[in-house]
């Protein structure tokens, strides 16, 4: 009997060790996943004030040929 439960032990303890690797695995995966989501954020936050820069100069050219009211 003790036997028995010696081995149900050793089984648990090997999946456990195998559900660690994969959390550790699954870890990692997200800290890139999010550290990707970091970058695309601050690039966007870039790209628009660079459209807005865009507009504010095409709105003086604009003003300048007189192609939009004053």
């Amino acid at each position: 009997m003790a036997d028995v439960v010696l081995e149900h032990l050793k089984a648990i303890r090997a999946k456990l060790d195998d559900h660690g690797e994969r959390l550790g695995r699954i870890e990692t995966r997200l800290s890139s996943i999010e550290q990707t989501v970091g970058s695309l954020y601050a690039l966007a936050g870039s790209d628009r004030d660079n459209v807005q820069g865009l507009t504010r100069r095409i709105e003086r050219i604009e003003k300048r040929l007189d192609l939009i009211d004053r």
